[in-house]
């Protein structure tokens, strides 16, 4: 309990009807680049409706990262993880979906200190080498999960089965599938560095 008494509070930011934002810190009205700026230094904030009192801070943070998807070159979100995330509202994994973002960008921002550490280490061609490995490993591992859980993956386990085995044979394509996932397990404990 006192390690939260230590944190510092959020900056409180207050939202005008003309649409300003008021730093209650500073006195200064920001603009939603200003508060970009704020999360990339690690400071945090809370946003406030001026009128109602209402937390506005998820809306706040949706239209940053609106405004950063809208420059030119600075997509992070495909299409097809846009898409999927509008499929997912209202679907009954929806109340999942918010951990599993969490956990995965908490294990993406650890991976990306380490990789910062490699190019500090480096610090020349070999940075480049380290990041380009880390990226292989990435598409590998996707690919894999993909691939298993694509419809084709047990007939594509039943075709690399043995030859004397009949296509299709239930415990052939049994053993493939869990060749596959021991196959994965290893690939998942190597990048988790176990």
């Amino acid at each position: 309990m006192g390690h939260m008494a230590t944190e510092k509070e959020p900056t409180v930011i207050k939202k005008y009807a003309n649409r300003r934002l008021y730093h209650t810190g500073t006195s200064t009205y920001v603009t939603l680049e200003d508060l970009a700026g704020m999360v990339r230094q690690g400071e945090d904030f809370v946003v406030y409706d001026a009128k109602s009192g209402d937390d506005i801070t998820r809306s706040v943070l949706t239209q940053i990262i609106f405004e950063q998807e809208n420059k030119e070159g600075q997509n992070l979100l495909p299409v097809t993880v846009l898409r999927q995330l509008i499929r997912f509202y209202g679907d009954s994994l929806q109340s999942l979906v918010p951990s599993y973002l969490e956990f995965s960008m908490n294990n993406l921002s650890q991976e990306q200190q380490k990789l910062r550490e490699q190019m500090t280490q480096a610090f020349g061609p070999g940075a480049f080498q380290a990041m380009e490995e880390q990226v292989r490993k990435n598409m590998t591992f996707f690919s894999e999960a993909m691939r298993m859980f694509s419809p084709f993956a047990q007939r594509q386990a039943g075709e690399a089965g043995s030859k004397t085995e009949p296509k299709g044979e239930p415990a052939g394509e049994l053993e493939a599938l869990k060749q596959q996932m021991a196959d994965m397990q290893a690939k998942l404990d190597k990048l988790a560095g176990k």
